[in-house]
């Protein structure tokens, strides 16, 4: 099958040129008389040596706008997200308009294959995700997708990458909870890449640390952006501004918090290590305001991740976008209908690396192994769409029309077997049998089928992808990692 990645979007602009300017000019308006709160001393103090008013009392950091661009422009534009495929296959290079697709995190609770009720995730659970997503041919990467609620925090972030490295080739994305967990995980990544300098280069781990919204870089997530941007690693810094609680009920109000605040982020990498390979990140959703909760299948969502795709582009930063989340509780058609939708406006925005596309229900709080196989073939169709349509002589065919001529048909064409796998999407979870040839086979449901090639997966043997001696000498060395994950 024809795996469809890194292709162009950006066909889809709910911006006008005129709207992306109106919105820029009004980052530049809340950095220079608002402001942004940063409560880490030491990143305080970086922003004053380059220029910024600091306001003690408040911890308030003002930033005239030369300063702004200055620092944006410091950032490169493209950042490559390698994989370990020898070929480089698995690689993601995330700028302009290109697109990928993968899960996201961090998610409490798992539903089990088949089940519909969840229960809390594991350890466990962070190497079966890693071993579908090796598996699953349009899911591009691998965001650690749910927290291991078996360990204590000082031993999450060395084993949900050990476990994710163990198991999967495909570029591998999380949060992280502690800056002795960043260095090891770091220190872990080098021994495997063979050098520290061999992972810079070629870099199959990245970090993501939160500013809070709005307009605020915390203590404990500003020394963790800090500690990664040192060593050189990918460092995304999203921002979740929601419609009506944390940022403005307007769409147009959340993009400026937005945008501001992952700006703020990406600044405070520069300060650090100017040139640290940084995306812009948005998770912008909406409120439920019955009830004040997230909400994470809303079509707006879809909408201000799609925006800010075109505020990326505008600052020439690679972009870390979402999609694809529904909060249904199971996988019904509001799961299919919700997830399709955000990752499809998403995606032909050229949202370049879409994270939560591929797994989620229930706000976000919840990963199915059903829904990681039924969103493979959601994001196979999508990046489909995003493909477009090629138009030149092959295609337009005009000497096989002639050819035919009228009332001929096409079947037994070179031309149709020269392009019959390339030209269409041909699912693997769908049916598209008749209703006789799906009732003889059991009449199951999309969730039943998905359910089945979950299973078909997991049965197998377990593979490692690391070599034995690798693995032997990560005991030995990294503090904490579970001798289970290296098995």
């Amino acid at each position: 099958m024809k795996v469809r990645k890194g292709l162009a979007g950006g066909q889809y602009k709910p911006l006008s040129d005129n709207d992306v300017e109106r919105i820029h000019q009004t980052n530049l308006k809340v950095f220079a008389e608002i402001g942004v709160q940063v409560n880490f001393p030491e990143a305080r103090e970086l922003f004053q040596k380059a220029g910024a008013l600091v306001d003690p009392s408040t911890r308030v950091v003002k930033i005239p706008p030369d300063l702004v661009m200055d620092l944006i422009a410091q950032a490169p534009s493209v950042v490559k997200l390698c994989g370990r495929a020898e070929d480089e296959a698995l690689d993601c290079e995330i700028g302009g308009h290109k697109v990928y697709m993968g899960t996201g995190g961090t998610a409490l609770n798992v539903q089990d294959p088949g089940d519909n009720g969840c229960r809390r995730s594991l350890l466990t659970d962070v190497m079966h995700m890693a071993r579908l997503v090796e598996a699953l041919d349009n899911i591009h990467f691998y965001m650690l997708n749910v927290y291991p609620n078996d360990l204590p925090v000082e031993e999450v972030d060395v084993n949900r990458f050990g476990a994710a490295l163990n198991h999967t080739r495909k570029h591998i994305m999380g949060g992280v909870y502690t800056v002795a967990g960043v260095r090891n995980v770091i220190k872990m990544a080098g021994l495997i890449a063979g050098s520290a300098d061999r992972l810079r280069e070629r870099p199959f781990v990245s970090m993501v640390t939160c500013p809070i919204s709005p307009f605020k870089l915390d203590e404990s997530y500003g020394q963790l952006t800090m500690e990664v941007a040192r060593q050189g690693i990918p460092v995304v810094v999203p921002t979740e501004p929601l419609c009506g609680a944390t940022a403005p009920i307007t769409l147009a109000g959340n993009l400026v918090v937005q945008s501001v605040d992952t700006l703020a982020g990406v600044m405070l990498t520069q300060l650090v290590n100017p040139g640290t390979p940084v995306l812009f990140g948005c998770i912008s959703s909406i409120t439920d305001l019955r009830d004040m909760k997230y909400i994470s299948g809303a079509i707006e969502m879809g909408l201000m991740n799609a925006a800010a795709a075109q505020m990326a582009r505008f600052y020439q930063l690679p972009l870390y976008s979402t999609a694809g989340m529904s909060d249904a509780k199971v996988n019904d058609a509001q799961a299919g209908y919700e997830s399709a939708l955000t990752s499809l406006m998403v995606a032909l925005a050229g949202g370049n690396l879409i994270h939560d596309a591929a797994g989620f229900l229930e706000f976000c709080m919840t990963a199915s192994y059903d829904k990681l196989a039924i969103d493979n073939e959601i994001i196979g169709m999508v990046m489909r769409a995003v493909e477009g349509i090629r138009v030149d002589e092959e295609t337009l065919a005009f000497e096989l029309l002639k050819k035919v001529g009228p009332g001929g048909h096409f079947v037994s064409a070179r031309h149709t077997r020269r392009h019959m796998r390339n030209e269409q999407y041909h699912p693997r979870l769908s049916n598209r049998d008749s209703r006789e040839q799906w009732q003889e086979a059991g009449a199951k449901t999309t969730q039943a089928r998905a359910t089945d090639k979950v299973r078909e997966i997991l049965d197998q043997p377990p593979l490692s992808v690391l070599p034995t001696e690798i693995k032997e000498q990560l005991k030995r060395e990294i503090p904490g990692l579970r001798a289970e994950i290296m098995a």
